[in-house]
């Protein structure tokens, strides 16, 4: 009863700040970029909020599941990306735009802007839709596993998807900011308080070690040792898993959204720093849930529902309420941004841009929150595409690794490297994106983003370079 009541309390807490703080939105600006109001400590939340999604809480967690303490490295592609990210900040706020593809655009022109709109809507439908599949597994679980209900797990995805999405079309990104903010605080209690509980019932690194042992995945060459940080994982293991991160949050139009929010220039900048220690901070703990989590854990078919499985299993009730009610959290504040983002995008640099008429604030806002809709359902659609055994891990990898080659070598062009040229940006947007399609379906969806991000990244140095010497 006690995860019913408060995952229920939370929930209906979402819909009424969604509520009350619709009215608030009057225009385009106040839905998409909060009217560029947000404090510094508000910013801090929901970009944090924002980044630890389902891919860091399931994802990660999952993967951990079978490397153990080598997941402690999954993390550190997005932990060095928001240190360079402190470089760019500022200039993003700075420019006074409300998307990426508009400052690909105003830097490249119409064509690569446009490019760079499909290949986010690409990306985003398929990181929405394992957001879906994450909310689909946490009421799977607590109506089915524990009451033995006719609920199957998609229906339990689309119930998932409903809420999320009929909470975003209410909110815009004005709510969103600050139940982000709430969220930040719930992860962060409620990981630190697992921690040792979960660290005493799995016997401490002893009992680890034995369970881990017990499984076969200690000394077993073939599967390396889970209780080592090196070893489990080659080289080019940590390439593949770090680089896709990366590149995402370098030119991740979520964090720019929330830069575009910011009150000032000032305040930004300072709270990129405080994000780095924030996702430091979290992302150890949920790896480190996960990691004590799966020593106690002999279901394979758990596997990427670890967290999942140990707050129903490990810990005590209320706890474990929480913990889930956290998880939904994570979920929801990913999933609500990555709606918001295309919507901004498709409304602003494409609808608004290229049309004759002339729209009231009342109406875009109307016109955005139907595209909120209709996103969510390809959303789904796009959920039920991938293979039934592909895990939540490599779905993160892929669409992060679709946008990373696609639209951040671009974007970071725009800022830092004068020579890049139109051409060159378009040929690296496409390249990008057809590498990434090509070789996610010839090498696995985990083996793609050094080869694609070779190609796309030549793409736009060497067409630049060509096209800057024919001018001359």
């Amino acid at each position: 009863m006690i995860y019913y009541l408060v995952i229920g309390i939370y929930l209906i807490g979402l819909l009424i700040i969604g509520l009350s703080k619709s009215d608030s939105i009057k225009n385009q600006e106040d839905f998409s970029v909060a009217g560029r109001s947000l404090s510094t400590w508000v910013l801090v939340g929901t970009m944090a909020a924002t980044w630890m999604g389902t891919g860091s809480v399931l994802g990660n967690a999952g993967k951990t599941f079978e490397i153990g303490a080598s997941g402690f490295l999954l993390p550190i592609g997005g932990m060095l990306g928001v240190l360079v990210l402190t470089k760019i900040a500022g200039k993003a706020r700075a420019s006074g735009k409300l998307t990426v593809p508009e400052i690909i655009g105003s830097r490249f022109g119409d064509i690569a802007m446009i490019l760079s709109v499909f290949a986010l809507l690409a990306a985003y439908l398929v990181i929405v839709s394992y957001q879906f599949n994450a909310g689909g597994a946490v009421i799977y679980t607590i109506f089915h596993d524990n009451l033995g209900s006719g609920l199957t797990l998609n229906q339990a995805t689309i119930i998932a998807a409903l809420f999320i999405v009929a909470y975003t079309v209410l909110a815009g990104l004005l709510s969103v900011a600050y139940t982000d903010v709430a969220n930040g605080i719930l992860m962060i209690t409620c990981f630190i308080i697992a921690l040792p509980i979960l660290f005493f019932q799995a016997g401490g690194f002893d009992g680890m070690y034995i369970n881990f042992q017990n499984k076969g995945m200690i000394n077993v060459p073939s599967e390396g040792n889970n209780m080592s940080l090196f070893g489990v994982l080659s080289f080019r293991d940590v390439i593949n898993f770090t680089l896709p991160s990366f590149l995402l949050i370098l030119g991740d139009a979520n964090m720019y959204q929330r830069f575009f929010a910011s009150e000032s220039v000032q305040s930004v900048k300072k709270a990129t720093y405080l994000l780095f220690f924030a996702i430091v901070i979290l992302e150890s703990l949920i790896v480190a849930n996960a990691w004590i989590s799966s020593s106690m854990i002999t279901d394979i078919a758990k596997e990427s529902h670890v967290l999942i499985y140990a707050a129903y299993n490990f810990l005590p009730p209320f706890i474990g309420a929480l913990m889930l009610a956290t998880i939904i959290g994570i979920i929801i504040s990913t999933a609500d941004s990555f709606l918001l983002v295309p919507t901004t995008i498709l409304i602003n640099d494409i609808y608004l841009k290229y049309s004759n008429r002339k729209y009231s604030d009342k109406t875009i806002v109307l016109l955005s929150r139907m595209l909120v809709l209709l996103l969510g359902f390809f959303s789904y659609w796009v959920s039920r595409m991938f293979a039934a055994d592909t895990t939540i891990f490599e779905k993160a990898l892929y669409a992060f690794t679709i946008y990373g080659t696609a639209i951040t070598p671009s974007l970071l062009a725009a800022f830092f490297w004068e020579k890049a040229t139109k051409y060159g940006a378009i040929c690296s947007i496409l390249s990008g994106t057809i590498a990434t399609v090509y070789y996610g379906n010839k090498l696995g969806l985990d083996e793609t983003v050094v080869p694609a991000l070779i190609i796309s990244s030549l793409a736009l140095i060497l067409i630049s370079l060509i096209e800057r010497k024919i001018r001359l």
